[in-house]
């Protein structure tokens, strides 16, 4: 049966209007994200990231702060003798003064708020390295909650499979109505499975789209797999390349160069800056000669000096707070090259230890546990063995590949782990240094 639809030429403008209008992503049509892509989208919209590149205006606003002159003084003075009763006597001054910086003062101002924006940059990046750990493991772990929904799939078409032959048999008199009632309950079993998966994959995605700042009327599909190539790279390249590549030690390298370029502040601060200046004076008198007041004018130019004579502050207090902070800076950047050496180890030796486990199951277990399952199966169908015994191996099955997807996330992750270690990015290397 056919049914015809008749429409209003205004509705179809109207729904053409609609359709134009609509907001990006209403239209269904949905973002594909690789994990390189992701990383990369991330680490422009993220709105953590985004708001630290806002701060760094604070630091370039103190450079210029830094490199600018003190402005001039206007001094202006005016007397009269108009209330004391000489309103003939009156004296009116003008004068300008400008402060001049010595001992570089101004050039060793802006080497501190330089090195100060130098290490908020590394900060930045290091903030970077971070985030990218954080979206690897979260994309991961989103790839890793998708591979059991689809082994909780494939369990359950292999308990239908068997629920088929079970019937099959029960209708040939080979077995009891209970086996078709215990494949039933697999069948159940294997739905609950794949439920209680779905159920972590959600919350990952969400996670996912969060860390990446994917606006919410957009829609994002993510592809990639938990396998990986082998890696091979040794400790001691590992631990020189973090030593060079890491934000963090470049950020504290910053540092210990500002605590120098203060020091080096600090030091100059103890000879005063000099003022100097130049004034004109215009000064009224009256002076009263035999019952008769006599007027005079006088018109001085003035120049004046101003220097600070430093007795008993030569800036001690300033020297000493800039050497503490030296010493602070110089102390946390040993320690932190020493934290990155012990994190880049443990991070290999996590690595290490996944692979070698990933490598038992892909070689030893996986195939066999395969074979297995279709050898029961088929001895199953042929009356040779009960159904329990399938039971149990599909079960056995369903553990093994779940711990097998395990494997390949674990050791996904520890990469991800230690490339944030490194602070590069070692997927192009992970082939033997191919690149």
């Amino acid at each position: 049966m056919t049914r015809a639809y008749r429409f209003v030429p205004g509705t179809v403008y109207l729904f053409l209007a609609l359709l134009c209008l609509a907001p990006r992503g209403a239209s269904g049509e949905v973002r594909p994200f690789t994990l390189p892509q992701a990383v990369e989208y991330a680490l422009t919209n993220n709105g953590e990231l985004k708001s630290l590149r806002q701060e760094k205006g604070v630091r370039e606003a103190g450079k210029i702060r830094a490199g600018l002159y003190p402005n001039p003084v206007l001094d202006l003075d005016g007397t009269t003798g108009e209330l004391s009763g000489s309103p003939s006597e009156n004296r009116l001054s003008i004068g300008i003064s400008q402060e001049f910086l010595t001992m570089g003062k101004r050039g060793k101002r802006l080497k501190v708020a330089e090195k100060e924006i130098e290490g908020f940059e590394r900060q930045i990046d290091n903030s970077g390295r971070l985030l990218s750990e954080e979206v690897k493991t979260t994309f991961y772990d989103l790839l890793l909650a998708e591979k059991r929904v689809e082994l909780a799939e494939r369990s359950i078409a292999l308990n239908n499979q068997l629920l088929d032959i079970t019937k099959q048999r029960l209708e040939a008199g080979d077995i009891p109505e209970l086996e078709v009632n215990l494949a039933q309950v697999e069948v159940a079993r294997s739905e609950g499975r794949k439920v209680e998966a779905e159920r972590e994959l959600y919350p990952a995605k969400a996670r996912l789209l969060l860390l990446i700042g994917l606006p919410p009327d957009e829609e994002a599909r993510f592809s990639g797999s938990l396998e990986g190539k082998p890696f091979a790279r040794g400790l001691a390249e590992l631990k020189a390349l973090a030593l060079t590549k890491r934000p963090d030690l470049k950020a504290l390298e910053a540092e210990k160069a500002k605590s120098d370029a203060e020091i080096a502040l600090a030091q100059a601060e103890r000879i005063p800056n000099i003022t100097a200046g130049v004034g004109y004076q215009r000064e009224n008198t009256a002076i009263d000669v035999a019952g008769s007041e006599v007027k005079d004018r006088d018109n001085l130019i003035g120049l004046k000096l101003s220097i600070p004579i430093p007795m008993f502050d030569r800036n001690q207090a300033g020297i000493r707070e800039a050497q503490a902070r030296k010493g602070s800076a110089e102390n946390r950047y040993a320690f932190a090259r020493l934290a990155a050496e012990r994190e880049v180890e443990a991070a290999y030796a996590r690595l290490t230890t996944a692979e070698k486990t990933l490598s038992i199951y892909a070689k030893d277990i996986i195939p066999q546990l395969e074979e297995n399952l279709k050898m029961v199966r088929e001895a199953y169908r042929l009356g040779e063995v009960g159904i329990l015994t399938v039971i149990e191996e599909q079960k056995k099955f369903f553990e093994v590949n779940d711990g097998y997807l395990t494997a390949l996330y674990n050791r996904q992750t520890a990469l991800a782990k230690l490339e944030a270690a490194v602070g590069a990015d070692l997927s192009i290397e992970t082939s033997g240094g191919e690149k």
